[in-house]
């Protein structure tokens, strides 16, 4: 792939890195023992949630504005992001003295939201529009159109994609040699596109494998349909907001097809195990984002065929995760992993019914098991009915657990109906 004046994408690349020598961190590139182990492989994190905003975004945000002239830096920038690549922009119009406005989605964290500003303080003003990165970015776009501020995209340049394949670039002189196989998280495909089309030229017996939430697998759909396409409200999941992204972009589509990279999903539930793995084993915060690419190498993710004892590297993207959606976390991965399940249970409501604990005990000794536990019990007792359902989540020992307690439950006299995930009820009250 060359420039309209010639220049190949590795020249591209190699540009970006000396931009960004003394601006970005040369993050670290560490075994990590515990996925090595698992896999039978061995495999490197490349920590770029160390990065400057802790996410490799600034690489390309910040090759960008560095190529813009004096009248376009007079004019201002704009960008639209769900949080990581606003931070690598601010950084980039503080240290460039360079106006710039930060467009996100509703759904962006506040912690991401205040790093932006700390970021770029006096630099950068913060919007908010529509409940979608895409929203967002149109609305960012508006606004280049009205005003002449160059528009900064989170993926869908050659500058901001050349940028954030400095990552690869770096990966490889750290390692001393390409790796076997290179793991990478998908939004909107710039790092992938930037990370395939590199190795393609300069190492291309490495396998590169992209990795999207199984909610927004927006490449996915255009490889499928053969251009970009949008995804669907339907089935649309935005709790990786990272990786959230409707439409693949018009730039990294075409690259990633060209480079034949693979494209792979994980269920969001997955990736909240593994966000608690990194916590609660390397000691590692990551967001959903950041974690997208560790939960698919992971002996319980979508099966990559790992040779054993290649090198793998892992880019493990982002750490801006806001420490209150850790209840939602576990939530999900108890969900995911077959352990946490919701009952809606019939209760006698006469007087003192329920203080007598007659129903509530029966329960409690003739159904759940001995290692099950009673997570949640919501009651609201209406004095017009003789009885009246119970919301309750019980969290099983192991998956084996659920069958027999499913047949305990249909041989008990309570009226007990299973809250199937995906059904009305289930979203409704969970």
């Amino acid at each position: 792939m060359t420039r309209g004046d010639g220049t190949t994408f590795e020249k591209q690349v190699l540009e970006a890195s000396e931009r960004l020598a003394g601006i970005a961190e040369r993050t670290p590139l560490q075994r990590n023992a515990r996925l090595s182990a698992a896999t039978g492989t061995e495999v490197w994190f490349k920590r770029e949630d160390l990065q400057v905003g802790r996410s490799y975004k600034l690489r390309g945000a910040y090759n960008l504005i560095s190529q813009l002239d004096d009248e376009a830096r007079a004019a201002g920038v704009v960008c639209a992001s769900a949080g990581n690549h606003a931070q690598g922009f601010a950084f980039a119009c503080a240290a460039h003295r360079v106006p710039g406005r930060v467009v996100i989605p509703s759904t962006t964290p506040r912690q991401k939201r205040e790093r932006i500003v700390a970021l770029g303080g006096e630099m950068i003003e913060l919007v908010v529009a529509g409940d979608t990165y895409d929203e967002a970015s149109a609305a960012a776009s508006r606004w280049s159109e009205e005003t002449g501020a160059t528009l900064v995209p989170a993926f869908d340049d050659t500058r901001t994609v050349a940028g954030q394949a400095t990552v690869v670039a770096e990966i490889v002189e750290q390692l001393g040699a390409a790796p076997d196989t290179i793991v990478v998280p998908v939004g909107g495909g710039g790092l992938l596109a930037g990370t395939a089309t590199w190795l393609q030229a300069t190492h291309p017996r490495t396998r590169v494998v992209g990795v999207e939430p199984a909610g927004a697998r927006n490449v996915a759909a255009a490889l499928h349909a053969g251009t970009p396409v949008v995804l669907e409200d339907e089935g649309f999941d935005r709790f990786v907001d990272g990786a959230a992204v409707r439409k693949a972009g018009a730039v990294t589509y075409p690259m990633i097809r060209r480079a034949g990279a693979e494209v792979v999903a994980v269920d969001e539930g997955l990736v909240c195990t593994e966000m608690l793995a990194l916590y609660q084993t390397d000691g590692i915060i990551a967001e959903p984002a950041g974690a997208l690419a560790g939960a698919a190498i992971r002996p319980d993710g979508p099966g990559l065929d790992l040779v054993p004892g290649e090198t793998v590297v892992v880019v493990l993207s982002g750490g801006n995760n806001d420490v209150s959606r850790y209840a939602e976390v576990i939530e999900r991965s108890l969900r995911f992993q077959g352990l946490k399940h919701y009952f809606l249970v019939e209760f006698p409501q006469e007087p003192g019914a329920l203080r007598r604990f007659l129903a509530l005990r029966r329960f409690l000794d003739e159904v759940l098991g001995p290692d099950d536990d009673v997570t949640r019990f919501e009651y609201v007792k209406k004095d017009n009915r003789e009885s009246g359902p119970a919301l309750v989540g019980v969290e099983i020992g192991s998956r084996a657990d659920l069958e027999p307690l499913l047949e305990r439950m249909a041989r008990s006299p309570l009226q007990i109906e299973a809250l199937e995930p995906g059904s009305a009820g289930f979203r409704f009250l969970v």
